[in-house]
């Protein structure tokens, strides 16, 4: 008998629910995230139900550079890099302390040899295209209010939530996907709150029209100076110029919270003291300035945990997942979730509940085997990048050296072969490995 036949807790008036309200599991969120643990849940002839609080397309605050790792997710959905609005990178450019390198991707079996940019304006909604091609049924303007919790055995059931028409609607799966971003209701709702022991950061953007709008590299700016309080204070964090293609450039910076200052900061303030620094020429001006400047908060090393509790899977920016190395979401949201879903798909096919309840379990543990140890090392570099002194040196003495610099890419950005690499991706797998996976 499907779980979903549990009796809950929700007098029959007080929503409203019909057959089409139901599903083996609900996924709540349209992100990256949500969106292909939806396509991949789908694939395997899974009934998934979507709930997105918005409507496609709609803007959200990002970079809008995808790495190798998220090129790799973004193929293995099918999605097709020859229309129109995506624009390929080579590789990283670093500046810092009077250096400029340009360091390619690395040439490697496990990803592909390039990067892309592209606005998460419609970049979402091509996701989700996807996964309701392959089946998925989306409900767009759905505000999930809360969970649905059967009485008897502690566990989420469904969810409830306020339609487009501002009816109270109930929606039944014997699992729920919590997709649902770094404030993410449904897991505090459920008793999952954030970790005050991993590192958070801040990113704030905003578009220019600048003839830099077709660069083919990344550029990220390892210094960010602010001089509000009559002195130059060195800032952890770092700042990007994204060529988008379509004329523009997503200009933006992100600091972390390991310093006192981190609290004090003007954000908005700095970028456009910041920007205003740049040559002439790029047109980093307010009256090239394409939309307002707009900050999202950095959710990173597995800030919520547990990952899975009674019928809950956090994928995301819901389960904290950002890389504390670099910033980067996207590609780890979008891992998290092709393994969210793999774990479904192998737990509804275990005969009995106890054998479901063991595999879904396994969840968090596959995440901890798979970052775990490696965000721990991103952990110990927040901590060290807070260091003004150690910036300096770093930059100083580590950025004119191009070994280095490759070793430094790889391991900021997660590029290694898992076995077979150079001596490199050897040491960079190795001190994951070893480090504690908590």
């Amino acid at each position: 008998m499907s779980e979903t036949s549990e009796t809950v807790s929700t007098p029959p008036s007080a929503s409203r629910e019909c057959p089409q309200h139901e599903a083996d599991v609900i996924v709540v969120g349209a992100g990256p995230s949500g969106a292909t643990t939806a396509y991949h849940l789908a694939q395997a002839g899974l009934d998934v139900l979507v709930l997105e609080k918005t409507a496609f397309p709609r803007e959200k605050v990002c970079g809008d550079g995808l790495t190798p790792r998220a090129v790799k997710q973004l193929t293995s959905m099918g999605v097709s890099f020859e229309d129109k609005g995506w624009i390929r990178n080579h590789g990283l450019r670093i500046i810092g302390g009077g250096v400029r390198l340009e360091l390619p991707w690395p040439e490697l079996a496990e990803y592909p040899g390039f990067g892309l940019v592209r606005t998460r304006y419609d970049f979402d909604e091509i996701l989700i295209g996807r996964a309701v091609e392959a089946g998925a049924r989306l409900l767009e303007r759905t505000n999930v209010t809360e969970p649905v919790i059967d009485p008897r055995s502690n566990r989420i059931v469904g969810v409830r939530a306020k339609n487009a028409d501002g009816e109270r609607v109930s929606y039944r799966a014997p699992l729920v996907v919590a997709a649902d971003g770094n404030s993410s209701r449904l897991s505090v709702a459920m008793g999952i709150r954030k970790r005050d022991d991993r590192p958070m950061g801040v990113a704030v953007r905003t578009y220019f029209t600048s003839p830099r709008h077709d660069d083919d590299y990344l550029e990220s700016w390892l210094e960010l100076w602010d001089s509000s309080g009559g002195k130059d204070v060195l800032l952890p964090g770092y700042g990007w110029v994204f060529g988008v293609g379509d004329g523009t450039s997503n200009v933006g910076l992100g600091i972390l919270n390991s310093t006192a200052s981190f609290q004090d900061v003007d954000y908005r303030n700095l970028l456009r003291r910041w920007t205003s620094s740049m040559p002439e020429e790029w047109g980093f001006t307010e009256d090239n300035q394409r939309g307002r400047i707009r900050g999202a908060a950095l959710p990173m090393g597995f800030n919520r945990t547990p990952h899975y509790s009674r019928g809950l899977l956090l994928v995301g920016d819901a389960g904290g997942m950002v890389n504390p190395f670099n910033g980067e979401g996207i590609a780890y949201a979008m891992e998290a979730g092709h393994i969210a879903a793999d774990v479904i798909v192998q737990a509804r096919s275990r005969p009995t509940r106890q054998a479901r309840e063991r595999t879904l379990l396994g969840y968090p543990r596959i995440l901890r085997d798979t970052y775990g140890g490696y965000y721990t090392l991103g952990r110990y570099f927040v901590k060290m990048i807070g260091n003004p002194d150690f910036m300096k040196y770093a930059t100083k003495y580590g950025l004119p050296q191009p070994l280095l610099m490759r070793f430094t890419l790889k391991l900021l950005a997660n590029l290694t072969e898992p076995s077979h690499g150079d001596a490199m991706d050897r040491v960079i797998n190795g001190l994951s490995k070893m480090a504690p996976a908590a």
